[in-house]
């Protein structure tokens, strides 16, 4: 029997599965082909970590677990599977959940700032080659030398032209900084733009602690980010910001060492886009980041077709496997199927290998940890029925929720403090200012200063903007550390 604390997330005639809550953020992994049943294990997982106190965040990628919010109907084939697995409690319910989109239209808005965010990070976001990321940097650092805060876009258009204007006085202490160079990463900054990233790179940013609320009966509160839009039109931010948020919990969050239970589970949808092209550099700062921020008292669930998806480094510290059905119709299929059954702890009664093609709509091989932190002998089971509706509420009901949630106005204005445009701006009106009232010279032409460039070319790409934003953030541990 699992202890007050674990829970039962499937069975079949013979046993019950059930996940050892401390053991819970040593992470996890759902796959299985579309259609096979991954949505509805997450969707178990996350209402049984919710009932037992675990805040939870979920980036949603199909639109399907808002239903979260409601509690299941009754499902006549459900009954049969109750059976099996011989669960005798079961009783519909809704979960607290709170709506999130960074676009702002399905949830309350997500927004960081470029600082945040950081130059590997937002290099990764604009697919910069090695000599741009090297640009990007450079940029980075001679705003923090010139005490310039690159806070949203037009600070960052502002300092890259100046940089480019400026090339040559800058190179013996920043480097070579091509004019080719700027101007490609310009061009990319617009492609982010039309792909809607203005909406993030904003302020005010996402407190985390929204992230991680419990509610007035004790049961985590489920954050869902709406991430259908996001994806379709900007994967590479998709994956950009999840990457962000774990950096920023592992650099904010304490120690909590070898906890009861975890303070915050993530599960993070079409996991593969966070691997997807990415640098070495970086995949090698996510696996660093996977390892550590378990003492943080943090989970991770990667969801994806296959669990070959995942870097095999990151894989392998994976706990919780949870395989739904895979297929197998090509020669590459079948060595897939092989290799994702190799990575189970073998079970004498089961062909691992055969079973992975044979799965219904509902099973799975599962392998969890025990007491000990020892993968269980894989078992296949029926996966239990989620206590909340199957499916995304209605459109007004997902209205009325955001109306209500206690987060309501907290980020709907968007603010514009002062940061280099603004301070840039006044820097150069006084300038011209003392221009007009100093005597002109009779002859000869004074050499610009650096500054004085600076201040204005800063001005002439300022007045070259419409005012939109991006933002900006250090990715601190993922990075190194924040400037």
């Amino acid at each position: 029997m699992p202890e007050s604390s674990d829970f039962i997330i499937g069975g079949n005639q013979h046993t019950q599965v059930s996940v050892h809550v401390a053991m819970s953020n040593r992470h996890g992994v759902i796959s299985g082909a579309t259609g096979s049943g991954k949505t509805v294990s997450l969707q178990v997982l996350a209402e049984s970590f919710s009932s037992i106190g675990v805040p939870v965040f979920i980036s949603d990628a199909k639109g399907d677990l808002s239903g979260l919010a409601n509690p299941a109907s009754h499902v006549e084939r459900f009954d049969k599977r109750l059976e099996t697995i011989g669960l005798t409690d079961y009783s519909p319910s809704a979960s607290p959940t709170v709506f999130w989109d960074i676009f702002g239209q399905n949830g309350h808005p997500v927004r960081t700032t470029i600082s945040e965010m950081g130059p590997l990070l937002l290099s990764h976001l604009l697919e910069l080659n090695d000599t741009q990321t090297g640009i990007m940097y450079s940029c980075f650092k001679i705003a923090d030398d010139s005490g310039m805060l690159l806070l949203d876009l037009k600070d960052l258009r502002s300092m890259l032209m100046w940089m480019g204007e400026n090339a040559r006085q800058l190179r013996s202490e920043y480097g070579n900084i091509s004019s080719a160079s700027i101007g490609a990463i310009q061009r990319r900054l617009l492609v982010l733009e039309e792909q809607g990233a203005e909406d993030f790179f904003t302020e005010p940013a996402v407190s985390l602690s929204d992230f991680m609320q419990v509610d007035f009966s004790g049961r985590g509160v489920i954050s869902i980010l709406d991430s259908v839009d996001l994806i379709a039109k900007s994967p590479r931010l998709y994956s950009t910001f999840l990457l962000w948020l774990l950096s920023e919990l592992y650099e904010n969050l304490p120690e909590k060492g070898d906890a009861e239970k975890p303070e915050l589970v993530l599960f993070f949808d079409e996991a593969h886009l966070l691997f997807d092209r990415a640098p070495r550099v970086l995949v090698d700062k996510i696996e660093q980041i996977v390892r550590l921020i378990r003492s943080k008292g943090v989970g991770i669930y990667f969801i994806t077709q296959s669990p070959l998806d995942i870097p095999d480094d990151i894989l392998g510290q994976l706990g919780l496997r949870i395989q739904h059905a895979l297929r197998a119709f090509t020669p590459k299929d079948r060595k897939t199927v092989k290799a994702v059954a190799q990575n189970f702890r073998s079970n004498p009664g089961i062909n691992t290998e055969t079973a992975i093609t044979q799965l219904e709509i509902g099973e799975a091989l599962v392998s969890v940890l025990d007491k000990k932190g020892a993968p269980t002998p894989v078992e296949r089971i029926l996966i239990r029925p989620p206590a909340s509706q199957i499916g995304p509420l209605e459109d007004a009901q997902r209205r009325q929720r955001i109306q209500r949630s206690p987060l309501s106005g907290r980020y709907d204005e968007v603010l514009d403090r002062e940061s280099a445009y603004e301070l840039l701006k006044l820097r150069a009106e006084e300038k011209a200012k003392q221009a007009e009232s100093t005597p002109k010279r009779k002859s000869g032409r004074s050499r610009q200063s650096v500054g004085e460039a600076f201040i204005k070319s800063a001005a002439r790409s300022i007045g070259r903007q419409v005012g939109r934003q991006i933002l900006r953030g250090v990715l601190g541990s993922i990075f190194g550390g924040r400037r």
